[in-house]
């Protein structure tokens, strides 16, 4: 599919919808102030910097990442000055603001994350994003570099026990993605050593009976499905070939029902048990492939989900891997390291960079519904190259106001397309029609 060249109608400033005044569409200033008041750290006074600013400044860094803090901030400022009726004077320098964003600290934007980042497709527009009428969301974890501060070393640790390649202390995290629209619903930081448990715990209280849960092998112990399970999602995890996995049960489809346990760790002796369904596969005739596969699953019934179904379904679970890679090679434009330099701003940078994200693709996703568009037809790069390039200079237009010609930007948006369109699995065709 050609890429089309994007263009505006006379008069429009894509600035009407972009920058601070997109991120107060997607995390409205009434959210944003509660949430300030709930941990106790807005501003008892009008002053050139306002808590409310720091919070989307948090976002804009991952927009801007070899902006200044200084032209980062006046951005901000003229994006949001309808707040004040009028453009806020950038006069502070970096040593303002990050005592600003020390006062703020990460939980604000935390909190926002959860309050403000709902899945975003429709079964009947985004049929692809489901599977037997669940949402399909998948589970994964990253590591990152943070700058080389003995805070940071300490709160994060460094690869192997040493200053690893580059001397950098790295952190971990995890995030939950919606597949259909890559839009990250959740996401965690820690530091190198914890396990990938550790991250992905918090994630489970956005789990519900909606879903289908995607994971790799990390996370495949009796604790971590059991928990998992209680959320009312349904799950389809890989394991790992060692995993002792007796059969119970073949049934018609070649899988079979197994049964997984926690056991007294003395005595051996089996003190729960878990029916599970596991699915064995090879991939043939691709070289690269490993010997076997094996998944498992709550799914019991192999009429409601055939095997080689779920099979094929499992491997919509790389859309969690392309996200790390919007993530760290298009939003921050391969920058390795965040700019952070004590642990709170590490962990606020990082949820302010998930949240600018998620207002990406949550445009990305406007754009795409008018003309029944998948979003992942649609350009991750380009979209954000059309943030950087419309610095916000819309100061006098409040979000409702932007909405009003909300329309010019999305469709601006959903001109720049990917070469090829995004296609579905089999599993996905045959289920969602």
């Amino acid at each position: 599919m050609a890429r089309t060249k994007a263009t505006l109608g006379q008069g429009v400033r894509l600035t009407d919808h972009l920058g601070a005044s997109l991120f107060a569409r997607v995390y409205p200033m009434d959210a944003v102030t509660q949430l300030l008041d709930k941990h106790g750290c807005n501003s008892r006074r009008v002053r050139s910097f306002p808590a409310s600013t720091v919070v989307y400044f948090s976002m804009a860094l991952s927009l801007y990442p070899e902006a200044a803090y200084e032209d980062v901030f006046a951005a901000m400022t003229q994006g949001l000055s309808w707040l004040q009726g009028n453009a806020t004077s950038s006069t502070v320098n970096k040593a303002s603001i990050t005592e600003a964003r020390a006062k703020i600290g990460y939980t604000v934007l935390r909190d926002l994350q959860a309050q403000c980042c709902p899945a975003l497709a429709v079964m009947e527009q985004h049929p692809e994003s489901f599977y037997a009428g669940l949402r399909l969301v998948a589970m994964d974890g990253s590591s990152f570099d943070v700058p080389d501060e003995p805070a940071n070393a300490n709160a994060f640790g460094y690869p192997e026990g040493g200053r690893g390649p580059a001397g950098y202390p790295k952190a971990q995290c995890a995030v939950l993605v919606e597949c259909g629209t890559h839009a990250i619903m959740a996401g965690s930081i820690g530091a190198y050593r914890d396990a990938e448990w550790t991250l992905c715990q918090s994630l489970l209280p956005t789990l519900n009976s909606t879903m289908l849960c995607m994971a790799d092998r990390g996370l495949n112990g009796f604790e971590h499905w059991q928990q998992a399970s209680q959320t009312g999602a349904q799950l389809l995890w890989r394991v790992a070939k060692s995993r002792n996995l007796p059969v119970n049960k073949v049934l018609e489809d070649g899988s079979f029902l197994s049964t997984i346990y926690r056991r007294d760790k003395k005595s051996e002796r089996a003190l729960e048990a878990i029916e599970v369904r596991v699915i064995e596969y090879a991939l043939p005739n691709m070289p690269e492939s490993e010997p076997r596969y094996r998944l498992m699953t709550t799914l019991l019934d192999p009429c409601v989900a055939p095997a080689q179904e779920l099979a094929a379904l499992y491997h919509a679970r790389w859309h969690v891997e392309s996200v790390f890679d919007e993530l760290k090679t298009h939003l921050r434009q391969s920058r390795r390291v965040l700019r952070s330099k004590t642990p709170d701003l590490v962990r606020q940078e990082f949820y302010g960079w998930m949240l600018a994200h998620y207002a990406v693709r949550w445009l990305m996703h406007s754009a795409a519904r008018p003309g029944q568009k998948s979003p992942l037809d649609l350009s991750f790069t380009k979209t954000v190259h059309l943030f950087r390039r419309a610095q916000p200079q819309s100061g006098a237009f409040s979000p409702s106001e932007a909405a009003k010609t909300k329309a010019v930007v999305c469709t601006t948006v959903a001109k720049r397309e990917l070469p090829q369109k995004h296609q579905k699995s089999p599993a996905q065709k045959s289920k969602n029609g």
